[in-house]
């Protein structure tokens, strides 16, 4: 029987990519979630501003917090503009928090935010992975296969 495919979400205005964690981590499952947001967070984040490349998410309470995660203060905000970095409660179903937890308590996994979005619905998305971290050796083994295969498409497109 054939390997499903993973599941696609449906990403219609990426605001910010975490790049990095394909090469930092060994990607395993990949999640979707909500975002509770303050109003001026949405409004920052639909002006194309947000960072989340030194983010990571964690258990607490049986609720997953996004930390360190940067959504800047918006322009025209006045008193009540959010602070920029805050934890930020994501919106999961039980299932997948138990998933999680038990991912990161038992086999020391780290949940990893790959990318902040709107979906078709214009409600702010962000996908997760449950990651697990590469040493040095995996890293380089990485960069090498990377270089093998951009080469390969050299030769192909110079001889083939």
């Amino acid at each position: 029987m054939a390997k499903p495919r993973p599941q696609e979400f449906d990403k219609q205005k990426i605001v910010a990519e975490n790049r990095r964690a394909r090469y930092d981590y060994h990607l395993d499952e990949k999640f979707e979630a909500g975002i509770m947001l303050a109003g001026t967070e949405v409004k920052s984040l639909r002006f194309g501003s947000g960072a989340i490349a030194e983010s990571y998410a964690e258990v607490k309470d049986n609720e997953v917090w996004l930390i360190n995660a940067n959504i800047p203060e918006w322009s025209h905000g006045n008193r009540h503009n959010h602070e920029p970095k805050r934890p930020r409660k994501l919106l999961l179903n039980r299932r997948q928090i138990n998933k999680f937890y038990g991912a990161v308590m038992r086999k020391g996994m780290t949940i990893v935010p790959l990318s902040v979005y709107f979906n078709s619905k214009g409600r702010a998305k962000i996908e997760l992975a449950l990651a697990k971290g590469k040493k040095a050796p995996d890293k380089r083994a990485t960069e090498k296969e990377r270089d093998w295969k951009r080469q390969q498409g050299r030769l192909m497109r110079d001889h083939g």
